[in-house]
């Protein structure tokens, strides 16, 4: 596959035809299934090595990782295919480790993002470095934790800085371990237009059979690159087994993505109006899910009246809802008449749901 990546400097320096690929397993687990992996890797189109040293874990008791042991066989995996190295870090001390034993990319995990007190003591460890440095997503939708620590790197003369999505936590019933929330890494990218943004579609998904689709999506809204877990034995893998996809998997993927070939006349214009639709796709699906949710509420409701015995259709609390929702559409740029339509039918779908719940 063929595509130009728009790039700041630091990616320019691969001079890659394809999106940049990050691939390796969840967790480092033992030298032989480290090495293995990254030889299986090494002419593909992965460019760097990921390796999981640390494994911060929501809850005590599970695999927190083999430690600073497992640089030393990142150390072999550079020596012997010649494939950049990478690893998270969660504090000085991880940092310090790193650099002692020249890992090229460090990123800071999702929920090392949410504290300004540990991403500035990264920053300040990591003052001036030329290595790259890659920040998730935090793992609650807060733009502005994503935003506050690019520019506590930035204000730390780092300079060779990437963004890597990989999804929201929620509390919410989803198909995704974490909600993409494409909105926020599209507006994320669009306050730091020259850093590149990776999509890790592997936690976005938590399922292997998604990260196809995920990955097509990212590429459709022009992100520069993917990370992905990859596996020599993905289900017996001593974390996140679900999400990982063997090499020869990750070779098909790449192979099958979906490029943009167009003219350089048309190019700039395909290419905006593609990223325009698969923003109105992303928020068509937000729309379907917040509708999902309204009914769900509306089922609450029926079964609350029957209870109660009260009848289904409240026009009281019904021509309210109508008067606010016109005056609040006109504020979004909506016509009373499409308003009017919209939620006549949404107030009808919700009497249907109610009056299920009323007859069972």
């Amino acid at each position: 596959m063929e595509r130009k990546t728009k790039t700041n400097d630091w990616l320019k320096k691969f001079n890659l035809s394809h999106p940049l690929v990050i691939a390796g397993p969840c967790s480092a687990e033992t030298e032989e299934q480290v090495l293995k992996i990254a030889n299986q890797l090494k002419k593909t189109d992965v460019t760097v090595y990921r390796a999981g040293i640390w494994k911060p874990r929501t809850r005590p008791g599970n695999f927190e990782g083999v430690g600073s042991i497992g640089l030393k066989w990142l150390q072999r995996v550079k020596k012997e295919t010649e494939l950049l190295t990478a690893t998270e870090v969660a504090n000085k001390d991880h940092v310090k480790l790193a650099l002692d034993h020249d890992i090229d990319v460090l990123w800071i995990g999702a929920r090392s993002t949410v504290s300004p007190f540990i991403v500035q003591e990264i920053a300040d460890s990591l003052n001036g470095t030329d290595k790259i440095v890659l920040v998730k997503n935090p793992v609650n939708p807060d733009l502005s934790l994503w935003l506050g620590a690019i520019e506590r790197l930035q204000s730390a003369n780092i300079t060779r800085l990437g963004l890597i999505h990989r999804g929201f936590s929620s509390q919410g019933k989803s198909k995704y371990r974490n909600n993409p929330e494409w909105q926020i890494a599209i507006e994320t990218k669009n306050k730091f237009p020259d850093i590149p943004i990776i999509c890790d579609p592997s936690h976005i998904s938590g399922r292997r059979d998604l990260i196809f689709d995920l990955s097509q999506m990212a590429l459709d809204l022009n992100f520069d690159g993917l990370m992905i877990e990859t596996h020599i034995d993905p289900d017996n893998a001593w974390s996140d087994a679900a999400q990982q996809v063997t090499p020869n998997r990750l070779i098909q993927i790449m192979k099958d993505l979906k490029m943009r070939n167009t003219t350089i006349e048309q190019k700039d214009y395909v290419n905006e109006l593609d990223n325009l639709r698969t923003q109105i796709d992303i928020a068509d699906q937000n729309l379907l899910q917040i509708l999902g949710e309204r009914m769900r509420i509306s089922d609450s409701i029926g079964k609350l009246k029957k209870k109660n015995n009260v009848a289904v259709l409240q026009n009281k609390r019904w021509n309210e809802i109508l008067g606010k929702m016109v005056l609040d559409g006109e504020n979004h740029g909506l016509s009373e008449e499409f308003v009017l339509k919209l939620f006549k039918a949404i107030h009808q779908e919700s009497i249907n749901h109610q009056e299920k719940e009323i007859v069972k």
